[in-house]
């Protein structure tokens, strides 16, 4: 007689009825809620508008509404002896809290956007007690968002709040059931082990009748607790669990939000270790733990006390988890400073792991700020998004333009939100690319991006999958106790060098391009700040403002999260962040301006008739400059200022340079002479002393074209833009002219319902053409790029990056090549071959394109999600293109890049003090470096002394042997490492430090002072 042949759906069919037998309604609880529009404290929870004796269906909210609800109730007495829940789902996220306000748990409404495979999202019991005695007070207060976990609109209507009992073996059985059918469904046809799970499924099945009695479900569980009891023998690979809530600190919310969600995700974790014991969770960003520790003290001394049993794992050594394309290096550094420094005062810990498991690309600066602030680990997941290839591994060595190397893991589910089922498990198992090397993969398990962290059912899951016969061995542990184990084998695992480029989110690069424009002012205003502040000390006495800097460094840190200067997020995050930068950066400037006021009384003795002129790079930097009026070719050393009276030799604007020459069709000085088109494009740019025409023959530069930007979003742009309908944009009206020591024409186009205005101008004794560009841009899924197709024969365009310039091939002869088809760079993006090459200079910019035809970058785009709004505005922006004899190294390029985006600053002497010290000087420098590849990116303050720490970098990718010459009396200097702790000391002789820098390396000194 044949077995009876299983079917899956019926086994299915008794899981979901399994489930539906876990709770059993007993009263509804009396719900009361007070509306707000924005969050008020648990001592205000009743100023909001009152919304009496809520029933299911009843709405309370709109899209970002707050409400405080009160829940209120009596246990029945036919719940005693049983335990008690309540279940509650307001269509929304809810934190209840105790008597004192403190968060207590989070829920979350079952009806939330979440992709379905990685698990449900809802959270919506709430543990009252094991064993009722009947007639319990329910007197409860939550919190409540009318949001979902990914911001969305749930109809803002209460869905459910009842006390139910739990069916405590009923839920136990639900768990044994589920982990056992999906093992049985993914173990192949004809495992025995397969079989004989069906067949116990198949025998449980049978026993249970309408009743579902207590004593059908605890045989159920005796004969699952069969195949539940196999174990595996020797594993051959180990998975590591750790809990996680992978937490944008905006995205599809506001940033206040995420504090609310941080105070859910926080409290529901607290309340499941209370559960489970065996439970170990992690969580990133300093950032987030100062909100909470802000906004939640009790809850943070909560946290606190987990951390330091060791079942809270700090993770990442970032503030936050920073875009790493667009961010600038030295932003990086300070990402880890203070997120490093956050950990150390708060929990006695430092973190060895850079944590970005979701950001767009990887900069190949990262690993040299890695090991030099004690960083030996990176974990992330997000390259499985890439479009075109695979990565071949998930375990290797990724290495950095300079030659550091950190071990890398990326977790084979290929996702921070494994729903720790037997699928997660055995994907692991079936596509790590390194288990032929590596016994060791990490699992992040949880509900992320909007918070929520792991549920009861992750860790049910967990407790069955630990040693079960079929699966690979789980092991719940901190990431960093895997990390060391997976380090055991290092010298087996490959090396990647490079970028890690993802093969999506391009468009990131461009989007929202106000708030990258304001990134790299507050880069630079702070850098600016940080070295007058120096200079004001020194020279004035004046005191260093270390803890406002700190303050506008956080905050400007804080908008470099992954979802916010990329561009990803909505309208009201933009809103609030361009206000925000717009504040920070005047008070920025306004504190550069009192320093630099109080230099320029000392250099001057209060001279009314003087204008000092700042330089904050280190080199002399002889430049034209319009003071007062008259035009004056300014000579300013190296890191200091001078003073410029109006005796010293000038040009007035009625007087221009005579080399210079400006007409509607052409542009001209001593260096380049340039042809336009009538409709506004360029035909000729001729490098006078070279001999060279730029352009190839019956070409255009600096055409404007907009494409069809439709499909694309925030994140993406279609690849075959080009291939699709285009225009080009033609000039409605020119003028041009010469003031002092500028030629100019000026450009006004006009185009759908926006307005473009260009400034072209060639300035005297300067190979550099800038177009300062204005832009009303009220355009809808449009792109607007400028290209510029160069006559130079090269088979790889250098690119600056954080910290030095990567080169890549300008070919697409691979699927690699392909699809790097937009990629970042920072100040400059250069062409050369041997002997001559045309760089491309931005000072807001970070999307281009390089081919054989030239150099192409892309100004705006107007995507119309997830801001319907997006960049419809006012924008200011200003490109170059600069000739130069030899390639971008030997030209020093990385000088022009920083002179564009750091320009020489001027006080008037007179608007400062009434009287000065007698101790004054008309020209100084404050620090020289004698090497032509080196840079000096950072002077500031040392963070735990009055030391000065100045930081600099080789820029070419060669070996440099100088000296930094220190103006200053020198008691000592020191080596350190980017978190400022010490290394070596170095010895100084005449004022100078000599320095060797390897290729691309970053040294950072420590000098004290006399």
């Amino acid at each position: 007689m044949p077995y009876e042949p299983f079917n899956l759906d019926r086994l299915r069919e008794m899981k979901d009825m399994i489930e539906q037998h876990i709770y059993q309604e007993l009263a509804p609880l009396h719900v009361n809620a007070w509306v707000t529009k924005e969050p008020v404290s648990f001592e205000q929870r009743t100023t909001g508008e009152l919304l009496t004796d809520l029933k299911p269906g009843m709405k309370w909210g709109e899209l970002w509404d707050c409400a405080w609800f009160h829940f209120e109730g009596y246990i029945p007495s036919e719940a005693a002896g049983q335990k008690a829940v309540l279940l509650i789902d307001v269509n929304g996220e809810l934190c209840l809290v105790d008597e004192a306000g403190t968060p207590r748990q989070g829920l979350t409404n079952v009806n939330s956007e979440f992709e379905t495979a990685l698990g449900k999202p809802g959270k919506r019991v709430v543990h009252i007690t094991e064993q009722a005695t009947g007639g319990e007070q329910i007197d409860l207060w939550g919190d409540a968002g009318c949001n979902d976990l990914f911001g969305r609109y749930r109809s803002g209507t209460l869905k459910e709040a009842v006390i139910a009992l739990c069916r405590e073996q009923v839920r136990a059985l639900y768990y044994d059931v589920e982990v056992l059918l999906e093992l049985a469904e993914r173990l192949p046809e004809n495992a025995s082990r397969r079989a004989q799970i069906l067949q116990a499924l198949y025998e449980a099945s049978l026993i249970f009748t309408e009743g579902f009695h207590e004593h059908e479900v605890d045989h159920a569980r005796e004969i699952l607790s069969v195949p539940l009891a196999k174990r595996g023998g020797d594993p051959t690979l180990t998975v590591s669990a750790v809990g996680h809530a992978h937490m944008d600190l905006a995205w599809l919310w506001p940033i206040r939000e995420t504090i609310r969600k941080g105070a859910r995700t926080f409290s529901t974790v607290l309340q499941m270790m209370e559960r489970y014991p065996n439970y170990v969770f992690g969580a990133s960003q300093p950032q987030l733990y100062q909100w909470i520790k802000d906004h939640y003290p009790a809850l943070y001394e909560q946290v606190k006390a987990r951390v330091e049993e060791g079942r809270w794992e700090l993770q990442g050594a970032m503030w936050v988890e920073p875009d790493s394309n667009v961010s600038g290096g030295e932003a990086l550094v300070r990402q880890i400073l203070y997120g490093q420094r956050f950990y150390q005062e708060e929990f006695g810990q430092t973190v060895r792991s850079l944590w970005v498991p979701d950001i767009f690309g990887y900069t190949a600066s990262l690993p040299q700020l890695l090991k030099k602030s004690g960083i030996d680990f990176m974990v992330t997941q997000k390259l499985s998004w890439n479009m075109h290839n695979d990565y071949p591994h998930h375990t290797f060595f990724w290495e950095g333009i300079d030659g550091s190397k950190v071990l890398t893991h990326l977790p084979p589910e290929d996702t921070y939100n494994s729903p720790a089922a037997p699928r997660s498990l055995l994907k692991i198992e079936q596509e790590y690319h390194d288990k032929n090397v590596s016994d060791r993969a990490l699992l992040l398990f949880g509900i992320g991006d909007g918070g929520g962290g792991p549920g009861e059912e992750h860790l049910e899951r967990l407790e069955r999958e630990h040693n079960l016969l079929g699966l690979p061995p789980v092991v719940q542990e901190t990431s960093a106790s895997f990390l060391d184990k997976l380090n055991e084998r290092a010298a087996y695992y490959k090396t990647w060098h490079g970028e890690l480029y993802l093969e999506k989110h391009q468009g990131t690069l461009t989007t929202q391009g106000r708030n990258k424009r304001y990134n790299r002012l507050m880069e630079k205003a702070l850098r600016e700040l940080e070295f007058a502040a120096v200079l004001a000390k020194q020279l004035c006495k004046v005191p260093y403002p270390k803890a406002e800097l700190e303050a506008l460094w956080k905050e400007t840190l804080l908008y470099q999260f992954h979802d916010i200067l990329p561009g990803s997020s909505i309208k009201r995050v933009y809103d609030e962040s361009l206000a925000r930068y717009q504040i920070l950066l005047d008070r920025t400037e306004a504190l550069i301006a009192e320093r630099y006021a109080a230099v320029a009384s000392y250099a001057t003795k209060g001279r009314e008739e003087s204008s000092v002129v700042f330089n904050s790079l280190p080199w002399e930097r002889k430049e034209w400059m319009e003071l007062e009026g008259n035009w004056h070719q300014i000579v300013v050393p190296s890191m200091g200022y001078a003073v410029v009276s109006a005796a010293d030799q000038a040009v007035s604007a009625a007087n221009p340079v005579s080399v210079l020459s400006a007409a509607p069709q052409h542009l001209e000085n001593d260096l380049l002479r340039v042809e336009f088109q009538e409709n506004g494009s360029i035909s000729s740019i001729y490098d006078k002393p070279n001999r060279r025409e730029l352009l190839p023959t019956n070409d255009q530069a600096n055409v404007l074209t907009l494409y069809d930007d439709r499909g694309g979003d925030a994140w993406d742009f279609r690849s075959d833009y080009r291939s699709r309908p285009s225009c080009q944009l033609k000039a409605a009206s020119v003028q041009a002219g010469v003031h002092g020591a500028q030629a100019y024409v000026d450009q006004t186009y006009t185009f759908g319902s926006s307005m473009l205005q260009q400034r072209i101008i060639l300035t005297s004794g300067s190979a550099r053409l800038d177009f300062q560009t204005k832009v009303n841009w009220q355009e809808n899924q449009k792109m607007l790029r400028a290209s510029f197709p160069l006559d130079v024969r090269a088979g790889e365009v250098t690119s600056e990056i954080q910290f030095g310039s990567i080169k890549r091939p300008i070919h697409r002869n691979t699927s690699w090549d392909f699809a790097r088809d937009e990629i970042c760079a920072h100040h400059w993006i250069d062409l050369s071959e041997s002997g001559y090459g045309v760089a491309l200079l931005n000072d807001s910019k970070y999307g281009f394109r390089a081919d054989d035809q030239g150099l192409d970058i892309n100004l705006l785009r107007s995507p119309g999600y997830p801001d319907e709004t997006a960049d419809r505005a006012q924008h200011e922006f200003t490109y170059s293109i600069l000739p130069h004899q030899g390639n971008a190294e030997q030209a020093s390029v990385y000088k022009a890049g920083y002179e564009l985006n750091v320009p020489l600053r001027t006080i008037r002497a007179h608007s400062i003090l009434k009287q000065a010290s007698e101790a004054s000087q008309r020209v100084l420098s404050a620090f020289e470096v004698d090497h032509e590849h080196v840079m000096i990116e950072a002077v500031k303050q040392a963070e735990d002394s009055d030391a000065v720490v100045v930081r600099l970098y080789e820029t070419s990718g060669s070996r440099a042997d100088g000296h930094l010459q220190l103006h200053w009396p020198v008691s000592a200097v020191e080596e350190v490492n980017l978190m400022e702790e010490h290394e070596k000391e170095v010895m100084v002789s005449g004022g100078c430090a000599a320095f060797t820098l390897t290729p691309f390396e970053i040294k950072t000194y420590k000098i004290h002072l006399k």
